[in-house]
């Protein structure tokens, strides 16, 4: 049985070790630098930067999803779907859209607009299931990340 929770302190040690099992799906496990510590102040401190859900099935860790708002100024308030993940073994049982309806849900009750995440092209399987769900592409926009030596040679220039 399916059972969707919202995260708790107590969780900060496993949303690390599932964040850490999506980043090696997507042949990344190297890049996780954050710390169950880091989502512990970060997530469920005074000033909370993102919310989680946390996925069971009969009792076990199946997958989570972390959320968060954001503001557009062309349509007011939006929710950022950050991760969805459903671990291997868990697969093919609708957690993950299931995980998906519960923070569009959460978004309506806030008067959300819209909710957006990404997707590498590669994931096809994630594509299909977005799709499923009556997501678009926004083909005409473009990601863009300003990080590492980049983000402070650009911040070099506000001294």
């Amino acid at each position: 049985m399916l059972k969707i929770r919202p995260a708790t302190i107590d969780d900060a040690p496993l949303l690390r070790q599932l964040i850490w099992e999506l980043a090696d799906y997507e042949k990344e496990p190297d890049e996780v630098r954050i710390t169950a510590g880091d989502l512990a102040r970060d997530g469920f401190g005074p000033d909370p930067q993102f919310r989680a859900l946390i996925a069971e099935w009969d009792g076990q860790p199946a997958g989570y999803a972390v959320f968060l708002r954001f503001y557009s100024t062309w349509s007011g308030r939006r929710m950022y779907l950050e991760d969805v993940f459903v671990r291997p073994q868990f697969r093919g049982r609708g957690i993950g859209r299931t995980i998906m309806a519960r923070v569009a849900s959460i978004a309506l009750e806030e008067n959300c607009t819209a909710m957006g995440w990404e997707v590498l092209h590669w994931n096809q399987r994630a594509i299909d299931v977005y799709r499923s769900v009556g997501a678009e592409f926004l083909e005409s926009w473009r990601l863009m990340i300003l990080r590492g030596d980049s983000l402070r040679k650009l911040a070099e220039r506000d001294q």
